[in-house]
Protein backbone atom coordinates (compact mmCIF):
# COMPACT_ATOMS: atom_id res chain seq x y z
CA UNK A 1 0.00 0.00 0.00
CA UNK A 2 3.09 2.15 0.51
CA UNK A 3 2.91 4.86 -2.64
CA UNK A 4 -0.50 3.45 -3.98
CA UNK A 5 -2.69 6.61 -4.96
CA UNK A 6 -5.12 7.98 -2.76
CA UNK A 7 -9.04 7.99 -4.09
CA UNK A 8 -10.54 11.14 -3.46
CA UNK A 9 -13.65 10.30 -2.80
CA UNK A 10 -13.26 7.53 -0.43
CA UNK A 11 -13.64 9.71 2.49
CA UNK A 12 -16.87 11.21 2.05
CA UNK A 13 -18.39 8.35 1.06
CA UNK A 14 -17.38 6.64 4.71
CA UNK A 15 -18.31 10.33 5.95
CA UNK A 16 -21.97 9.96 4.34
CA UNK A 17 -22.23 6.54 5.31
CA UNK A 18 -21.40 7.20 8.81
CA UNK A 19 -24.23 9.88 9.09
CA UNK A 20 -26.46 7.51 7.49
CA UNK A 21 -25.71 5.27 10.36
CA UNK A 22 -26.27 7.70 13.14
CA UNK A 23 -29.57 8.24 11.90
CA UNK A 24 -30.83 4.61 11.49
CA UNK A 25 -29.69 4.05 15.23
CA UNK A 26 -31.57 7.18 16.11
CA UNK A 27 -34.70 6.27 14.47
CA UNK A 28 -34.37 2.52 16.23
CA UNK A 29 -34.10 4.76 20.09
CA UNK A 30 -37.19 6.42 18.99
CA UNK A 31 -39.24 3.04 18.28
CA UNK A 32 -39.35 3.88 14.50
CA UNK A 33 -39.65 0.70 12.54
CA UNK A 34 -38.67 -2.92 13.58
CA UNK A 35 -39.52 -4.14 16.14
CA UNK A 36 -42.03 -1.45 17.59
CA UNK A 37 -43.69 -1.61 13.75
CA UNK A 38 -43.98 -4.70 11.51
CA UNK A 39 -41.12 -6.44 9.47
CA UNK A 40 -43.26 -4.89 5.91
CA UNK A 41 -44.42 -1.83 7.29
CA UNK A 42 -43.24 1.21 5.54
CA UNK A 43 -41.03 3.14 8.58
CA UNK A 44 -39.26 -0.33 8.47
CA UNK A 45 -38.18 -0.12 4.63
CA UNK A 46 -37.10 3.51 5.79
CA UNK A 47 -35.06 1.85 8.41
CA UNK A 48 -34.06 -1.28 6.51
CA UNK A 49 -32.90 0.98 3.12
CA UNK A 50 -31.63 3.95 5.22
CA UNK A 51 -29.28 1.21 7.18
CA UNK A 52 -28.41 -0.93 4.02
CA UNK A 53 -27.93 1.91 1.01
CA UNK A 54 -26.69 4.57 2.93
CA UNK A 55 -24.98 3.23 5.32
CA UNK A 56 -23.15 -0.11 4.62
CA UNK A 57 -23.16 -0.24 0.43
CA UNK A 58 -22.01 3.40 0.42
CA UNK A 59 -19.20 2.01 2.75
CA UNK A 60 -18.59 -0.59 0.63
CA UNK A 61 -18.16 1.71 -2.40
CA UNK A 62 -16.36 4.01 -0.72
CA UNK A 63 -13.98 1.06 0.45
CA UNK A 64 -13.64 -0.55 -3.14
CA UNK A 65 -12.46 3.01 -4.58
CA UNK A 66 -9.69 2.90 -2.71
CA UNK A 67 -9.03 -0.58 -2.49
CA UNK A 68 -9.65 -2.43 -5.91
CA UNK A 69 -6.41 -0.23 -7.51
CA UNK A 70 -4.69 -1.97 -4.70
CA UNK A 71 -6.18 -5.39 -5.34
CA UNK A 72 -5.37 -5.22 -9.24
CA UNK A 73 -2.33 -2.83 -8.95
CA UNK A 74 -4.46 -0.76 -11.57
CA UNK A 75 -4.93 2.47 -11.06
CA UNK A 76 -8.94 3.21 -10.96
CA UNK A 77 -10.06 4.13 -15.24
CA UNK A 78 -11.98 6.94 -13.79
CA UNK A 79 -11.18 8.80 -10.73
CA UNK A 80 -13.55 11.56 -10.82
CA UNK A 81 -16.36 9.65 -11.33
CA UNK A 82 -17.26 8.23 -7.83
CA UNK A 83 -18.09 12.22 -7.07
CA UNK A 84 -21.43 11.76 -9.51
CA UNK A 85 -21.93 8.41 -8.23
CA UNK A 86 -22.04 9.44 -4.64
CA UNK A 87 -24.45 12.81 -5.86
CA UNK A 88 -26.55 9.86 -7.36
CA UNK A 89 -26.80 7.78 -4.58
CA UNK A 90 -27.58 10.95 -1.96
CA UNK A 91 -30.19 12.23 -4.00
CA UNK A 92 -31.76 8.55 -4.88
CA UNK A 93 -31.46 7.47 -0.98
CA UNK A 94 -33.34 10.75 -0.45
CA UNK A 95 -36.04 10.02 -2.72
CA UNK A 96 -36.61 6.61 -1.84
CA UNK A 97 -37.03 7.55 1.92
CA UNK A 98 -39.26 10.14 0.78
CA UNK A 99 -41.51 7.36 -1.05
CA UNK A 100 -41.72 4.91 1.71
CA UNK A 101 -43.01 8.30 4.06
CA UNK A 102 -45.47 8.85 1.54
CA UNK A 103 -46.40 5.14 1.67
CA UNK A 104 -46.82 5.91 5.36
CA UNK A 105 -49.18 8.83 4.41
CA UNK A 106 -46.37 11.22 5.38
CA UNK A 107 -47.71 12.90 2.36
CA UNK A 108 -49.96 12.58 -1.08
CA UNK A 109 -49.35 10.57 -3.39
CA UNK A 110 -45.75 11.16 -5.62
CA UNK A 111 -43.34 9.63 -8.04
CA UNK A 112 -40.46 9.95 -5.23
CA UNK A 113 -40.37 6.55 -5.09
CA UNK A 114 -39.72 5.80 -8.35
CA UNK A 115 -37.21 8.88 -8.91
CA UNK A 116 -35.27 7.14 -6.04
CA UNK A 117 -35.24 3.85 -7.66
CA UNK A 118 -33.56 5.44 -10.76
CA UNK A 119 -31.36 7.52 -8.47
CA UNK A 120 -29.64 4.69 -6.93
CA UNK A 121 -29.68 2.26 -10.33
CA UNK A 122 -27.54 5.20 -11.93
CA UNK A 123 -24.97 5.75 -8.66
CA UNK A 124 -24.87 2.27 -8.26
CA UNK A 125 -24.45 1.68 -12.28
CA UNK A 126 -21.35 4.53 -12.17
CA UNK A 127 -19.48 2.57 -9.57
CA UNK A 128 -19.77 -0.92 -11.00
CA UNK A 129 -18.51 0.68 -14.69
CA UNK A 130 -16.19 2.36 -12.72
CA UNK A 131 -14.79 -0.67 -10.65
CA UNK A 132 -15.54 -3.46 -13.76
CA UNK A 133 -13.61 -2.01 -16.10
CA UNK A 134 -10.78 -1.38 -13.78
CA UNK A 135 -10.78 -5.34 -12.62
CA UNK A 136 -11.07 -5.71 -16.46
CA UNK A 137 -8.04 -3.71 -17.90
CA UNK A 138 -5.93 -5.90 -14.78
CA UNK A 139 -6.71 -9.25 -16.12
CA UNK A 140 -5.96 -12.14 -15.02
CA UNK A 141 -7.05 -11.15 -11.32
CA UNK A 142 -6.87 -12.36 -7.60
CA UNK A 143 -8.87 -14.10 -5.48
CA UNK A 144 -10.32 -10.79 -3.32
CA UNK A 145 -10.73 -9.20 -6.44
CA UNK A 146 -12.66 -12.21 -7.74
CA UNK A 147 -15.03 -11.88 -4.52
CA UNK A 148 -15.75 -8.15 -5.31
CA UNK A 149 -16.72 -9.11 -8.95
CA UNK A 150 -19.03 -11.70 -7.59
CA UNK A 151 -20.50 -9.05 -5.34
CA UNK A 152 -20.74 -6.35 -7.73
CA UNK A 153 -22.86 -9.01 -9.71
CA UNK A 154 -25.06 -9.11 -6.34
CA UNK A 155 -25.39 -5.98 -6.60
CA UNK A 156 -26.01 -5.46 -10.14
CA UNK A 157 -29.20 -8.09 -9.57
CA UNK A 158 -30.40 -5.58 -6.24
CA UNK A 159 -30.52 -2.93 -9.03
CA UNK A 160 -32.72 -4.84 -11.01
CA UNK A 161 -34.94 -5.78 -8.48
CA UNK A 162 -35.51 -2.64 -6.63
CA UNK A 163 -36.45 -0.87 -10.00
CA UNK A 164 -39.20 -3.33 -10.27
CA UNK A 165 -40.00 -2.81 -6.98
CA UNK A 166 -40.36 0.60 -7.42
CA UNK A 167 -42.20 0.77 -10.61
CA UNK A 168 -44.81 -1.33 -9.41
CA UNK A 169 -45.13 0.32 -6.04
CA UNK A 170 -45.41 3.77 -7.18
CA UNK A 171 -47.83 2.88 -10.11
CA UNK A 172 -45.56 3.30 -13.45
CA UNK A 173 -46.27 -0.37 -14.24
CA UNK A 174 -49.55 -2.84 -14.01
CA UNK A 175 -47.30 -5.72 -16.07
CA UNK A 176 -48.14 -9.10 -14.58
CA UNK A 177 -44.46 -10.30 -14.81
CA UNK A 178 -43.14 -7.25 -12.51
CA UNK A 179 -46.69 -7.53 -10.30
CA UNK A 180 -45.56 -11.16 -9.57
CA UNK A 181 -42.17 -10.01 -9.05
CA UNK A 182 -42.89 -7.22 -6.46
CA UNK A 183 -45.48 -9.71 -5.01
CA UNK A 184 -42.57 -12.41 -4.51
CA UNK A 185 -39.77 -11.74 -4.87
CA UNK A 186 -38.53 -9.21 -1.96
CA UNK A 187 -36.88 -12.06 0.00
CA UNK A 188 -34.62 -12.96 -2.64
CA UNK A 189 -34.11 -9.04 -3.48
CA UNK A 190 -32.85 -9.11 0.49
CA UNK A 191 -30.91 -12.39 -0.13
CA UNK A 192 -29.02 -10.82 -2.67
CA UNK A 193 -28.11 -7.51 -0.88
CA UNK A 194 -27.23 -8.52 2.45
CA UNK A 195 -25.42 -11.87 1.35
CA UNK A 196 -24.76 -11.80 -2.53
CA UNK A 197 -24.04 -7.91 -2.50
CA UNK A 198 -22.68 -6.66 0.91
CA UNK A 199 -21.18 -10.08 2.42
CA UNK A 200 -19.43 -11.60 -0.67
CA UNK A 201 -18.01 -8.44 -1.28
CA UNK A 202 -16.88 -8.11 2.37
CA UNK A 203 -15.21 -11.54 2.59
CA UNK A 204 -13.25 -10.15 -0.40
CA UNK A 205 -12.19 -7.25 0.85
CA UNK A 206 -11.61 -8.93 4.49
CA UNK A 207 -9.22 -11.67 2.35
CA UNK A 208 -6.43 -8.85 2.05
CA UNK A 209 -7.13 -6.15 4.81
CA UNK A 210 -6.89 -9.42 7.29
CA UNK A 211 -3.52 -10.48 5.95
CA UNK A 212 -2.84 -6.93 5.59
CA UNK A 213 -2.52 -5.73 8.77
CA UNK A 214 -1.58 -8.63 10.51
CA UNK A 215 1.04 -9.35 8.66
CA UNK A 216 -0.10 -12.65 7.74
CA UNK A 217 1.00 -14.70 4.17
CA UNK A 218 -1.83 -14.45 1.62
CA UNK A 219 -1.55 -17.79 -0.08
CA UNK A 220 -4.96 -18.74 -1.83
CA UNK A 221 -5.81 -22.06 -0.24
CA UNK A 222 -8.50 -24.71 -1.99
CA UNK A 223 -11.01 -23.49 1.00
CA UNK A 224 -10.75 -20.13 -0.71
CA UNK A 225 -11.34 -21.16 -4.30
CA UNK A 226 -14.29 -23.35 -2.79
CA UNK A 227 -15.09 -20.19 -1.14
CA UNK A 228 -15.49 -18.15 -4.10
CA UNK A 229 -17.25 -20.60 -6.38
CA UNK A 230 -19.64 -21.46 -3.52
CA UNK A 231 -20.21 -17.82 -2.67
CA UNK A 232 -20.91 -17.07 -6.90
CA UNK A 233 -22.92 -20.23 -7.29
CA UNK A 234 -25.59 -18.96 -4.68
CA UNK A 235 -25.44 -15.21 -5.95
CA UNK A 236 -26.12 -17.30 -9.68
CA UNK A 237 -28.94 -19.21 -7.98
CA UNK A 238 -30.54 -15.76 -7.09
CA UNK A 239 -30.41 -13.81 -9.78
CA UNK A 240 -31.37 -16.50 -12.32
CA UNK A 241 -33.33 -19.66 -10.15
CA UNK A 242 -35.48 -16.93 -8.24
CA UNK A 243 -37.11 -14.86 -11.29
CA UNK A 244 -37.52 -18.55 -13.31
CA UNK A 245 -39.30 -20.20 -10.06
CA UNK A 246 -41.64 -17.22 -9.80
CA UNK A 247 -42.00 -16.45 -13.51
CA UNK A 248 -42.11 -19.74 -15.45
CA UNK A 249 -42.82 -22.19 -12.41
CA UNK A 250 -45.30 -20.04 -11.32
CA UNK A 251 -43.86 -21.11 -7.49
CA UNK A 252 -42.73 -18.76 -4.74
CA UNK A 253 -38.91 -19.20 -4.41
CA UNK A 254 -38.29 -20.92 -1.37
CA UNK A 255 -36.17 -23.49 -3.26
CA UNK A 256 -33.89 -21.39 -4.77
CA UNK A 257 -33.52 -19.35 -1.17
CA UNK A 258 -32.98 -22.75 0.29
CA UNK A 259 -30.11 -23.94 -2.32
CA UNK A 260 -28.69 -20.27 -1.71
CA UNK A 261 -28.35 -20.38 1.67
CA UNK A 262 -26.54 -23.92 1.56
CA UNK A 263 -24.08 -22.78 -1.07
CA UNK A 264 -23.53 -19.70 1.55
CA UNK A 265 -22.77 -22.07 4.36
CA UNK A 266 -20.20 -24.33 2.62
CA UNK A 267 -18.80 -20.27 1.37
CA UNK A 268 -18.43 -19.46 4.44
CA UNK A 269 -17.71 -22.32 6.52
CA UNK A 270 -14.56 -22.19 4.30
CA UNK A 271 -13.95 -18.62 4.82
CA UNK A 272 -13.96 -18.98 8.50
CA UNK A 273 -11.43 -21.93 8.20
CA UNK A 274 -9.34 -19.34 6.41
CA UNK A 275 -10.16 -16.40 8.72
CA UNK A 276 -8.68 -18.85 11.27
CA UNK A 277 -5.22 -20.15 9.75
CA UNK A 278 -4.95 -16.23 9.11
CA UNK A 279 -5.22 -15.04 12.46
CA UNK A 280 -2.77 -18.28 13.70
CA UNK A 281 -0.10 -17.82 10.99
CA UNK A 282 0.42 -14.05 11.39
CA UNK A 283 3.68 -12.54 12.57
CA UNK A 284 2.46 -9.51 14.25
CA UNK A 285 1.69 -11.27 17.34
CA UNK A 286 0.05 -8.53 19.51
CA UNK A 287 -3.15 -8.18 17.73
CA UNK A 288 -4.20 -4.43 17.34
CA UNK A 289 -7.34 -3.35 18.24
CA UNK A 290 -8.95 -3.56 14.53
CA UNK A 291 -8.55 -7.17 13.76
CA UNK A 292 -9.46 -7.84 17.40
CA UNK A 293 -12.78 -6.00 16.76
CA UNK A 294 -13.12 -7.72 13.66
CA UNK A 295 -12.87 -11.36 15.65
CA UNK A 296 -16.33 -10.15 16.96
CA UNK A 297 -17.86 -9.47 13.83
CA UNK A 298 -16.62 -12.78 12.64
CA UNK A 299 -18.37 -14.16 15.38
CA UNK A 300 -21.67 -12.41 15.04
CA UNK A 301 -20.95 -14.13 11.56
CA UNK A 302 -20.97 -17.24 12.70
CA UNK A 303 -23.56 -16.51 15.06
CA UNK A 304 -25.94 -15.33 12.85
CA UNK A 305 -24.94 -18.69 9.84
CA UNK A 306 -25.69 -21.12 12.75
CA UNK A 307 -29.20 -19.31 14.27
CA UNK A 308 -30.46 -18.98 10.48
CA UNK A 309 -30.18 -22.65 9.76
CA UNK A 310 -31.67 -23.99 13.04
CA UNK A 311 -34.82 -21.44 12.07
CA UNK A 312 -34.79 -22.80 8.75
CA UNK A 313 -34.61 -26.13 9.73
CA UNK A 314 -37.11 -25.57 12.71
CA UNK A 315 -39.67 -23.56 10.30
CA UNK A 316 -39.10 -20.66 12.35
CA UNK A 317 -37.69 -18.43 10.10
CA UNK A 318 -40.29 -16.17 9.32
CA UNK A 319 -41.08 -15.20 12.81
CA UNK A 320 -37.10 -14.90 13.60
CA UNK A 321 -36.12 -13.10 10.04
CA UNK A 322 -35.74 -9.64 11.44
CA UNK A 323 -34.18 -10.33 14.62
CA UNK A 324 -31.09 -12.53 12.35
CA UNK A 325 -31.13 -9.24 10.18
CA UNK A 326 -30.39 -6.84 12.67
CA UNK A 327 -27.56 -9.43 13.71
CA UNK A 328 -26.12 -9.64 10.57
CA UNK A 329 -26.26 -6.19 9.36
CA UNK A 330 -25.73 -4.65 12.95
CA UNK A 331 -22.99 -7.12 13.99
CA UNK A 332 -21.17 -8.93 11.28
CA UNK A 333 -21.33 -5.58 8.63
CA UNK A 334 -21.70 -2.72 10.82
CA UNK A 335 -19.21 -4.48 13.22
CA UNK A 336 -16.75 -5.05 10.77
CA UNK A 337 -16.78 -1.48 8.96
CA UNK A 338 -16.23 0.28 12.35
CA UNK A 339 -13.12 -2.04 13.42
CA UNK A 340 -11.77 -1.88 9.75
CA UNK A 341 -12.71 1.79 9.13
CA UNK A 342 -10.64 2.53 12.68
CA UNK A 343 -7.81 1.19 10.98
CA UNK A 344 -8.30 2.52 7.31
CA UNK A 345 -8.92 6.05 8.26
CA UNK A 346 -5.55 6.25 10.03
CA UNK A 347 -3.87 4.49 7.66
CA UNK A 348 -5.31 6.88 4.74
CA UNK A 349 -4.43 9.87 6.68
CA UNK A 350 -1.03 8.49 7.29
CA UNK A 351 -0.40 7.79 3.58
CA UNK A 352 -1.51 11.12 2.28
CA UNK A 353 0.29 13.15 5.58
CA UNK A 354 3.69 11.01 5.88
CA UNK A 355 3.93 8.56 2.40
CA UNK A 356 5.68 11.19 0.70
CA UNK A 357 8.13 11.99 3.71
CA UNK A 358 9.14 8.53 4.39
CA UNK A 359 12.99 8.61 4.34
CA UNK A 360 12.96 12.04 4.15
CA UNK A 361 12.35 13.13 7.87
CA UNK A 362 10.96 11.78 10.89
CA UNK A 363 7.43 10.77 10.92
CA UNK A 364 5.18 9.05 13.26
CA UNK A 365 3.72 5.25 12.89
CA UNK A 366 0.16 4.64 11.70
CA UNK A 367 -0.29 3.61 15.15
CA UNK A 368 0.77 6.35 16.93
CA UNK A 369 -2.38 8.37 14.88
CA UNK A 370 -4.99 6.26 17.20
CA UNK A 371 -5.50 5.64 20.62
CA UNK A 372 -6.89 2.42 21.10
CA UNK A 373 -7.34 2.36 25.04
CA UNK A 374 -9.83 5.24 24.56
CA UNK A 375 -11.70 3.63 21.44
CA UNK A 376 -11.67 0.07 22.53
CA UNK A 377 -14.82 0.37 25.42
CA UNK A 378 -16.78 1.93 23.29
CA UNK A 379 -16.32 -0.95 20.16
CA UNK A 380 -16.90 -3.85 22.96
CA UNK A 381 -20.14 -1.46 24.17
CA UNK A 382 -21.10 -1.49 20.65
CA UNK A 383 -20.78 -5.50 19.84
CA UNK A 384 -22.36 -5.87 23.54
CA UNK A 385 -25.48 -4.05 22.30
CA UNK A 386 -26.20 -5.28 19.30
CA UNK A 387 -26.42 -8.91 20.95
CA UNK A 388 -29.24 -7.68 23.31
CA UNK A 389 -31.11 -6.00 20.91
CA UNK A 390 -30.76 -8.77 18.75
CA UNK A 391 -32.34 -11.23 21.24
CA UNK A 392 -34.79 -7.96 22.17
CA UNK A 393 -36.38 -8.17 18.44
CA UNK A 394 -36.25 -11.95 18.50
CA UNK A 395 -38.17 -12.16 21.62
CA UNK A 396 -40.52 -9.12 21.28
CA UNK A 397 -39.34 -6.85 23.88
CA UNK A 398 -39.43 -3.66 21.42
CA UNK A 399 -38.37 -1.04 24.55
CA UNK A 400 -35.52 -2.97 25.53
CA UNK A 401 -34.41 -2.93 21.54
CA UNK A 402 -34.82 1.03 22.06
CA UNK A 403 -32.54 1.03 25.00
CA UNK A 404 -29.82 -1.43 23.67
CA UNK A 405 -29.82 0.77 20.66
CA UNK A 406 -29.56 3.96 22.32
CA UNK A 407 -26.18 2.78 23.78
CA UNK A 408 -25.29 2.05 20.17
CA UNK A 409 -25.94 4.91 18.80
CA UNK A 410 -23.85 6.68 21.95
CA UNK A 411 -21.09 4.02 21.24
CA UNK A 412 -21.31 5.02 17.65
CA UNK A 413 -21.10 8.65 18.11
CA UNK A 414 -18.10 7.90 20.53
CA UNK A 415 -16.30 5.77 18.02
CA UNK A 416 -16.91 8.52 15.18
CA UNK A 417 -15.20 10.92 17.13
CA UNK A 418 -12.55 9.00 17.26
CA UNK A 419 -12.37 9.44 13.58
CA UNK A 420 -12.39 13.03 13.66
CA UNK A 421 -9.32 12.98 16.30
CA UNK A 422 -7.62 10.58 13.48
CA UNK A 423 -8.22 12.82 10.66
CA UNK A 424 -7.31 16.24 12.45
CA UNK A 425 -3.75 14.66 13.75
CA UNK A 426 -5.09 15.28 17.36
CA UNK A 427 -2.67 12.20 19.16
CA UNK A 428 0.31 13.20 16.78
CA UNK A 429 3.29 15.05 18.81
CA UNK A 430 4.07 18.75 17.60
CA UNK A 431 7.57 17.77 16.26
CA UNK A 432 6.11 15.28 13.81
CA UNK A 433 3.29 17.24 12.76
CA UNK A 434 3.54 18.79 9.28
CA UNK A 435 5.71 21.81 8.86
CA UNK A 436 3.03 23.71 6.35
CA UNK A 437 -0.84 24.12 8.13
CA UNK A 438 -1.70 23.53 4.94
CA UNK A 439 -0.53 20.23 4.32
CA UNK A 440 -2.24 18.49 7.19
CA UNK A 441 -5.92 16.60 5.99
CA UNK A 442 -9.45 17.55 5.24
CA UNK A 443 -11.57 16.39 7.57
CA UNK A 444 -13.25 14.90 3.97
CA UNK A 445 -11.54 15.33 1.23
CA UNK A 446 -7.72 14.20 1.38
CA UNK A 447 -5.10 16.47 -0.40
CA UNK A 448 -3.58 14.60 -3.10
CA UNK A 449 -0.87 16.87 -3.26
CA UNK A 450 2.37 15.68 -1.27
CA UNK A 451 2.96 17.85 2.05
CA UNK A 452 5.85 19.93 2.15
CA UNK A 453 8.57 19.03 5.05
Amino acid sequence: MIGASLSRWTLSYFATGLVALLGAEALMLAGFGFPSQGIAAPETLVLVHLAAIGWLSLLMCGALIQFVPVLVNKPLCYPDLPAFALALLIAGLASLLLGFLGMAGAFGPSPWLQLGGIGLACGFALNIWNLGRTMWTARPIGLPARFVAAGLAGLAGVIVFGLVFSFTIGGWSANDVVVRLTSQAVPVHAALGLGGWLTVTAVGVSYRLLAMFMLAPEAERRTSAVALYAGGAAILILLVGGPVCILVLQRDPTHPLVAALVLATLSLACYGYDVVGLYRARKRKKLELNTRMAAWALCCLGLGLLLTLLATASGEINRSIGALTFLFAFGWLTGLGLAKLYKIVAFVTWLECYGPLLGKRPTPRVQDLIDDARALPWLRLYFVCVGVASAAAFFGAPLVFRAAAGLMLAATVRICTEFVRIRTLRLVSSPLLPQDAGARPRLLLPKLQPPQS
